[in-house]
C-alpha cells in the first residue's frame, strides 16, 4: 500500500506547486486593461434574481461554525457539532436555494475536478465566471463562495466526527485524511493562513452585496462615488473565486494524506499573499463605500431640508406639524416640561412658542435674566407664551463630559427642553444655521400658533423691551423703533433701581466702565472733586466691561470696598452690554446706517469703548441732556476743570463738558470695535467714535477663559 500512497503524494505536491506558480503569475495580472476586459467579456446577466443576502447568511453560518472549531482540533479537542441557528432551517431559505442548488453543485464539481488535477486557477477562475455569465456580480461571488462552503463544510465534518462516528471514521480512511491533531504543527500555518483568506473573502462579498443595496432614489449607479465603485467589483469579483479556487486546493491536498504528509512554506506563503490582496480590496472596497453612504446622508439631509424648508413657509391650522418635523421620526416626541418631567410635544399646540437656540456654552447669565421675563412680568398681564430649548451640539465629538454639561444646563432652566440634543433632526439644524442663521450666540426663533415665524430671533426685542414685546414679531419690533430716542431710560432700562429717585433729585448720573484700577480711581476721585466744586448732586455707577467676568468681580469688590461709586452685579453687567449689542443687531437688521440713526451711532461708540482697554464714561441729566467720551480725554478734562470751571457755572456741567471735550484735539488714536460673528448681522460701515472716519474690518478668532 506505500507504493500507491508515495505516488499520490509526489503528485499532488507538484500540482500544488504549479499552482502556487501560475498563481504568482497572474497575481498582478488581474488589473491591467487586457485583463479586465477579459473578466466582462464573461459578464452577460439575463436580469435574474438571486437573494443573495439570504445565502450569505447561510454561508457565513457555515464556515463561521468551521472556523474557531480548527484551533480547537489543532490544540487536540473534541469535536463537536453546535446548534445551528433557526435561518438554516427557515422556509425563506429553502426558497432562496431551490432553484440554484444546480448550479453551486456544478461549481463544487468544477472547482474540486480542476484542483484534483492540479489545473491552471486562472482558467478555473474564467471556467467559473463563464459558467456564472447570466448572473449579477453579487450573486457570482455569493453563488461561489457558497459551492466552497459545500465543499469545505463536508470536509470539516469528516474531519470532526471521524473520532466518534464510525460512518465519518469509515469516510476518512477511503479519502485517506491526514490526522489533525497528529499533523498540528505542519498543518496549523496552512489552516492560519487559509482562516485569514477565508474572513477576508467574506468580508469583500459582503461589501459587494452592500453595494447593490444602496436606495437608488439616493445615489446613481451612473454617478461618483458609486460609479467609481462598480469599477472595481468586477476585479474584487475575479479575486474571491480565485482565493475560493486557492482554498479549495488546499483543502483538496489534503486528501490521501493520512499517514506521511508533504508540503511546502510557498503554500502558505502564497495563501496569506493573497489573503493580503483580498484584504487591501475589502479596504478600499470600505472606503467607497463609506463615500457612498456620506452621498446618501448628503441627499437624505437635503431631501429632509428642503421638507422641513416647504413646511415652515406654508400657512399650517396649528404649529404642531412644525414642531414635529424638528424631532427624528424614529424619535417619540416626548419633551420635558418645566417640571422636567415627561410630557407630549402636543403641549405646546397653538401656543406661541420662543425656540431657544444655542449650544452648551449659553451663559447661566442668559439663562436668569430670560428666566425673569418668562416667568416675572407675563404672570400678571394676558402675554402668554411658552420656550422650548434646543441645543445644537457636534455629534462627532460628544462624549461624557457634554453629556453632564447638557444635563447642567436642562436642570437649571424653567422651560420646556429637549430630552436629548440627538433627538434633533439634522435637516432641521441645517435649516436653523443656514436661514436662521445661528452660528454660536443664542438666538430665539418665535413661532405663532399657527406655526408661522415671527422673528428668526426675538432675542434682541426681548432683552430691550421685555415682554412688552410680546408677540415678539418683527412688525413689533420695528414699531418700537419708530418711536425710540436716545434717552437714559433706554441706555440702563430697569438695571439701576436707584435711577427714579436720582433723575427726580436732577442729579447727574455717571457711568462708566474698564479693568484698569489705577485710572477708575483717578477717574472717580477727579470728578467726585469737580462735582463738589459746581455744588451739583452726582451719583457715579460702575457697569465693568464685557467679556472679562472675573477681572470687573474683582475691580467691583475694590471698588465697593474703597466706596469710589455704585457698581452692578454679574447680571447686571452682561445684561447691560448684551442689550447694547441687541440694539445694534436689531437696528442693523432693518438697515439702518450709522448716518441716519442717532441710536445707532451712540450704541456703536459705546461698544467702541468697551472695545480699548482703556476706561470710558457717559454722564446724563433729567432732561436727557448726554455727553461721553473715551477714558484718557475724560480723565484730563477733570483734571483740568479749572480750565472750564467758569462755562460750567455759566452752562451748566454737561455742556460745559462737551464744549471743552470739542475743543480737545486727538490726532492720535486707535479705537476697536469688538462685535459677536452672528446675531442678526454685522454692519457693512462703521464709523469711528473719535474722529468719524471709515473703521477697517477685521476678522477676530478669540478664545478668552476667565
Amino acid at each position: 500500500m506505500a507504493a500507491p500512497i508515495s505516488f499520490s503524494l509526489s503528485s499532488l505536491a507538484s500540482k500544488s506547486q504549479q499552482l502556487v506558480r501560475n498563481e504568482r503569475r497572474m497575481f498582478a495580472a488581474s488589473d491591467d486593461g487586457a485583463m479586465m476586459k477579459q473578466i466582462q467579456s464573461t459578464h452577460a446577466p439575463d436580469g435574474r434574481v438571486v437573494d443573495v443576502k439570504t445565502i450569505l447568511q447561510v454561508i457565513e453560518n457555515v464556515l463561521h461554525h468551521i472556523i474557531p472549531n480548527i484551533d480547537h482540533a489543532m490544540k487536540g479537542g473534541t469535536g463537536h457539532i453546535d446548534a445551528l441557528d433557526d435561518l438554516t432551517t427557515s422556509s425563506t431559505v429553502d426558497g432562496a436555494l431551490d432553484a440554484l442548488a444546480y448550479i453551486v453543485h456544478k461549481i463544487c464539481c468544477e472547482v474540486s475536478c480542476k484542483c484534483s488535477g492540479g489545473g491552471d486557477a486562472h482558467a478555473t477562475t474564467m471556467g467559473i465566471l463563464n459558467m456564472l455569465s447570466s448572473y449579477s456580480w453579487d450573486a457570482k461571488v455569493v453563488l461561489t463562495l457558497a459551492a466552497f462552503a459545500v465543499n469545505f463544510g463536508e470536509f470539516w465534518l469528516i474531519v470532526q466526527l471521524c473520532t466518534s462516528n464510525s460512518l465519518a471514521k469509515s469516510v476518512a480512511l477511503l479519502k485517506q485524511l491526514p490526522d489533525l491533531l497528529e499533523h498540528s504543527p505542519t498543518l496549523k500555518p496552512h489552516f492560519d493562513a487559509l482562516n485569514k483568506l477565508i474572513n477576508a473573502m467574506i468580508d469583500v462579498t459582503k461589501c459587494i452585496v452592500e453595494f447593490t443595496e444602496l436606495p437608488s432614489e439616493f445615489i446613481s449607479i451612473d454617478v461618483p462615488p458609486l460609479s467609481t465603485a462598480m469599477v472595481h467589483i468586477p476585479t474584487a469579483t475575479y479575486w474571491i473565486i480565485w482565493s475560493v479556487v486557492a482554498c479549495a486546493a488546499q483543502i483538496t491536498g489534503l486528501v490521501g494524506m493520512r499517514h506521511e504528509f508533504i508540503t511546502s512554506t510557498s503554500e502558505a506563503w502564497e495563501l496569506s499573499s493573497l489573503a493580503h490582496k483580498v484584504s487591501s480590496i475589502h479596504e478600499h472596497l470600505q472606503s467607497l463605500l463609506h463615500l457612498c453612504y456620506q452621498h446618501i446622508d448628503e441627499k437624505k439631509l437635503l431631501e429632509a431640508f428642503e421638507d422641513f424648508k416647504r413646511t415652515i413657509e406654508t400657512p399650517q391650522m396649528d404649529n404642531l406639524k412644525i414642531l414635529l418635523k424638528i424631532f427624528r421620526k424614529e424619535e417619540t416626541c416626548y419633551l420635558l416640561n418645566p417640571d422636567k418631567t415627561e410630557v407630549l410635544i402636543d403641549v405646546l399646540r397653538r401656543k406661541h412658542v420662543l425656540l431657544l437656540i444655542s449650544d452648551l456654552d449659553i451663559s447661566h447669565e442668559e439663562i436668569r435674566v430670560l428666566e425673569a421675563l418668562y416667568k416675572g412680568e407675563r404672570v400678571s398681564s394676558e402675554i402668554n407664551y411658552e420656550i422650548l430649548w434646543l441645543p445644537i451640539v457636534d455629534r462627532s465629538t460628544w462624549n461624557d463630559g457634554y453629556e453632564q454639561k447638557f444635563l447642567n444646563l436642562k436642570s437649571i432652566m424653567s422651560w420646556y427642553t429637549v430630552k436629548h440634543p440627538f433627538a434633533i433632526e439634522p435637516a432641521v439644524i441645517k435649516y436653523i444655521m443656514e436661514v436662521w442663521g445661528f452660528v454660536k450666540k443664542p438666538i430665539a426663533v418665535t413661532l405663532d400658533p399657527q406655526g408661522k415665524v415671527l422673528c428668526p430671533n426675538a432675542l434682541n426685542m426681548m432683552w430691550i423691551w421685555g415682554n412688552s414685546a410680546f408677540p415678539f414679531s418683527s412688525e413689533k419690533e420695528e414699531s418700537f423703533w419708530k418711536v425710540e430716542a436716545w434717552t437714559l431710560e433706554l441706555l440702563v432700562d430697569r438695571l439701576e433701581p436707584n435711577l427714579p429717585t436720582w433723575v427726580s433729585q436732577q442729579k447727574v448720573v455717571c457711568f462708566y466702565g474698564g479693568v484698569q484700577m489705577e485710572w477708575i480711581e483717578n477717574f472717580t476721585t477727579a470728578t467726585k472733586g469737580v462735582a463738589k466744586a459746581l455744588d451739583i448732586g452726582l451719583e457715579m455707577v460702575y457697569v465693568g466691561k464685557n467679556n472679562a467676568k472675573e477681572r470687573v468681580k474683582k475691580i467691583t469688590g475694590l471698588i465697593k470696598e474703597k466706596q469710589l461709586s455704585h457698581a452692578w452685579e454679574d447680571d447686571n453687567v452682561w445684561f447691560f452690554w448684551n442689550r447694547l449689542e441687541s440694539m445694534l443687531y436689531s437696528k442693523t437688521q432693518y438697515r439702518k446706517t450709522i448716518e441716519n440713526d442717532v441710536i445707532k451711532q451712540e450704541v456703536m461708540t459705546m461698544l467702541a469703548y468697551d472695545g480699548s482697554e482703556n476706561g470710558w464714561a457717559v454722564f446724563f441729566t433729567g432732561s436727557d441732556e448726554m455727553v461721553r467720551a473715551n477714558g484718557e480725554k475724560v480723565l484730563s478734562s477733570m483734571k483740568s476743570f479749572d480750565e472750564w470751571e467758569k462755562v460750567a457755572k455759566q452752562m451748566g456741567f454737561i455742556p460745559a463738558l462737551r464744549k471743552h471735550l470739542d475743543g480737545i484735539t486727538d490726532e492720535h488714536h486707535c479705537t476697536r470695535l469688538i462685535l459677536p460673528g452672528n446675531g442678526g448681522g454685522i454692519p457693512e460701515r462703521v464709523q469711528c467714535a473719535e474722529c468719524g472716519r471709515p473703521m477697517e474690518m477685521y476678522f477676530m478668532y478669540r478664545c478668552c477663559v476667565e
